[in-house]
């Protein structure tokens, strides 16, 4: 591996690892919309932006689509171009940002009468916010009440407000799998205080399959399919509280636990170990050795998220997209399989572990 202009935490995120947005709904009206707001965003200009979001309203494009089928798909652009290279980080974060702010431009509707109250956050540590917004605004403009929490909610201040409002339910959303120990987490507090919980976003799997395994009451792939799960009422109350064991009885082999204790040592000795087998590393700049580093603790914290639900594909799905980040970054992708041998070295004890190195290894070989 070699240095990078960002690192996986800067990414809006796409594909296998990012978040998920909303299934176009009328691309055919909305498209026009979605491309003059794509040219506004690309220029940085917020006040066109508006524009466009209130001229597609005035010639009566309902807000929803205008919220999931020309800002969500306008965002999910801006994740494509950013990983084929061809928009900056900053340029990145400027797209977010217009596109966060001209959703204040659609109406504010009361909440209806009897229609209920929902929590809308983000996992622990989760810092994409954006499709937990479009979740949000999406539930508002159907006459819920919503509280929108934002970003990086850690679970106590979570439940804390569980108790304080009462909520019909709590939509969690995460978008990197490297989330669901703290998603787990999340999931069984708020289901300990009485609460139902359903989750939403990449970190759950395309299908839901990990929302399903750490005991989520529901599951949206995206927000309209969270209004219209809604829609047909909340989700039935939890069962009592459980541990995570119970729904995971493999951690039982402490695999995840030692591996996640000791992985600040492993970035550590793998990247020394890296230096020893790649000599120009050496020569490397102070950014360089930063974005080589970073690399290495995403590697372990895809390995580690692996664990814990036991999922190879949380661990070679990471890599195949890293792979494709690479390349259009003109870094070859072969170059991350160094690092997958140093630590399969350090983690001959854990079967899992080495097992789940083995699939990344063989997602990697069809890769320049």
């Amino acid at each position: 591996m070699t240095a990078r202009t960002t690192g996986l935490d800067d990414a809006p995120g796409r594909h296998r690892v990012g978040a998920r947005l909303s299934a176009p709904h009328d691309d055919g009206a909305s498209a026009p919309w979605a491309d003059r707001l794509w040219t506004a965003v690309r220029a940085g200009d917020e006040y066109a932006a508006v524009d466009v979001v209130t001229d597609a309203l005035a010639t009566g494009l309902d807000p929803e689509s205008v919220l999931l089928d020309v800002i969500g798909t306008v965002q999910h652009k801006v994740g494509i171009e950013w990983a084929a290279n061809r928009m900056s980080v900053a340029d990145e974060h400027v797209a977010t940002a217009i596109n966060d702010r001209v959703i204040a431009v659609l109406p504010a509707r009361r909440p209806a009468a009897g229609r209920g109250r929902i929590t809308v956050a983000c996992v622990d540590q989760e810092w994409h916010a954006l499709p937990a917004r479009l979740v949000s605004e999406t539930l508002r403009l159907r006459g819920w009440q919503v509280d929108y929490l934002g970003a990086q909610v850690p679970t106590a201040h979570l439940i804390g407000h569980v108790h304080r409002t009462g909520p019909d339910a709590v939509c969690l959303s995460g978008s990197l799998p490297t989330r669901l120990p703290l998603a787990h987490s999340a999931i069984t507090a708020v289901q300990a205080a009485g609460t139902p919980v359903m989750a939403g976003g990449l970190a759950f799997g395309a299908d839901g399959r990990y929302a399903r395994l750490l005991g989520a009451d529901a599951w949206a792939p995206d927000a309209r399919a969270a209004g219209d799960r809604l829609a047909a009422g909340p989700p039935a109350r939890p069962l009592p509280a459980h541990q995570a064991i119970d729904d995971l009885p493999h951690l039982g082999d402490q695999e995840y636990t030692l591996v996640a204790g000791s992985s600040t040592r492993l970035v550590r000795d793998t990247f020394e170990r890296l230096e020893q087998h790649i000599p120009a590393m050496r020569d490397y700049s102070d950014e360089q050795r930063e974005r080589t580093a970073e690399d290495i603790a995403h590697v372990v914290g895809f390995l580690t998220a692996a664990l814990y639900v036991d999922a190879d594909e949380i661990f070679t799905g990471f890599l195949v997209w890293t792979a494709e980040v690479l390349t259009a970054r003109r870094v070859p992708a072969r170059s991350l399989l160094p690092c997958l041998d140093l630590l399969e070295e350090q983690l001959h004890d854990f079967p899992r572990a080495r097992r789940i190195l083995d699939a990344g290894r063989s997602a990697l070989a069809p890769c320049p």
